[in-house]
């Protein structure tokens, strides 16, 4: 098999995959949605006077993509983020304040309520590691693809801003590898 890089702009790459049968290139789609990112999956809520639901608001927060760093976190690591706001005005995204540098939010315009005059809205929420196989706040990316003949398939690779997309395509080759590992030591108990 090979790649050829065919563009990378921002957050988006296109490459082609050649030589390759259809279940490697459907491989290569889906361990995108396995790659582990940051996501805002738990928030404790101390005040809200706004006229939206606590739910609601966490919802809001759990949605917006947080930088994830390559290397140096694990499933159990947690980063706080904390929110604490007084109306009027819009809150943004670049309002959650971080207990770790190099985990923040991806992108800080990102409106996540309207306070009216003297409405508060004091929470934390932690980030923890997790995929999309578990929740969508966790997808690092779109991963999809053109088959342009029977060993050929053109890919198209954008990230929501948690990391590179050549990084998002990086990780689910090492997805693959780790769980084709996995599928050999269980063929072996056979």
């Amino acid at each position: 098999m090979k790649i050829d890089a065919i563009e990378a702009t921002g957050n988006a790459l296109k490459f082609t995959l050649k030589d390759a049968i259809p279940g490697y290139a459907n491989a290569v789609r889906r361990a995108g949605a396995l790659v582990p990112t940051f996501a805002i999956d738990k928030v404790t809520v101390y005040e809200n006077t706004s006229a939206m639901f606590d739910e609601y608001i966490a919802h809001r927060i759990g949605m917006v993509p947080i930088k994830t760093p390559t290397k140096g976190y694990s499933e159990e690591d947690e980063v706080i983020f904390n929110l604490d706001a007084t109306g009027p005005k819009v809150v943004y995204s670049r309002e959650l304040e971080t207990s770790d540098k190099d985990i923040r939010v991806a992108n800080e315009e990102i409106p996540l309520i309207k306070l009216g005059e003297g409405q508060r809205v004091r929470l934390e929420g932690k980030a923890l590691l997790g995929t999309a196989s578990r929740h969508a706040k966790f997808q690092a990316g779109l991963v999809t693809y053109e088959q342009k003949n029977d060993t050929t398939y053109d890919f198209y690779v954008e990230g929501f801003g948690q990391m590179p997309p050549k990084e998002i395509v990086n990780k689910a080759f090492e997805v693959i590898k780790e769980e084709l590992k996995e599928l050999e030591k269980e063929a072996k108990k056979l």
